[in-house]
């Protein structure tokens, strides 16, 4: 009897280590798939961040703070180009506050409203594309622009248009 039982006992103790075995297995073999899986999705992530950063610097090109010779053109005259560029930026957004005929945009604005530049985007050392509207009717402006000694900005309309409207 007690042999027996020593048997039952060997039987158990086999089946369940062959339970735990399969079981076992299979988890692993489920976690291999989603490791897999994983390693290529991070992969193909990978390679888009590779490809859209090689993007942003093919779109960068026309930018101020990425044009070496933009910068230097500002740093010989004794700039700091980290603070000169946000204070042409607000210099020319001031330009929204002047009342009556905006002193950039050509066009006059529509029943009353007020034309605003919205965007702006320096694109080297000399000029800057923005656009504007007025709610209603919207627009491109190219500008040229000289920093003066004293610091004052100076802005000229070099061409605009207005899309049409429909």
């Amino acid at each position: 009897m007690k042999q027996r039982i020593f048997m039952y006992l060997f039987v158990f103790t086999l089946l369940l280590v062959v339970f735990q075995y399969a079981s076992a297995k299979r988890i692993i073999e489920d976690r291999n798939i989603k490791l897999n899986t994983a390693k290529t999705k991070v992969k193909r992530l990978a390679d888009s961040i590779k490809i859209l950063n090689e993007e942003i610097i093919k779109q960068s090109h026309f930018n101020l703070e990425r044009n070496e010779d933009a910068i230097s053109y500002f740093e010989k005259d004794g700039y700091d180009v980290s603070a000169l560029i946000p204070m042409i930026k607000d210099e020319i957004y001031s330009t929204n506050e002047v009342s009556g005929q905006h002193p950039v945009v050509p066009y006059a604005s529509s029943e009353g409203r007020k034309i605003l530049i919205n965007t702006v985007k320096l694109l080297n050392h000399k000029w800057i594309v923005a656009d504007f509207s007025d709610g209603e009717y919207w627009g491109e402006v190219f500008v040229t622009y000289f920093v003066n000694n004293d610091k004052t900005i100076e802005f000229n309309t070099v061409e605009s248009f207005l899309y049409p409207f429909d």
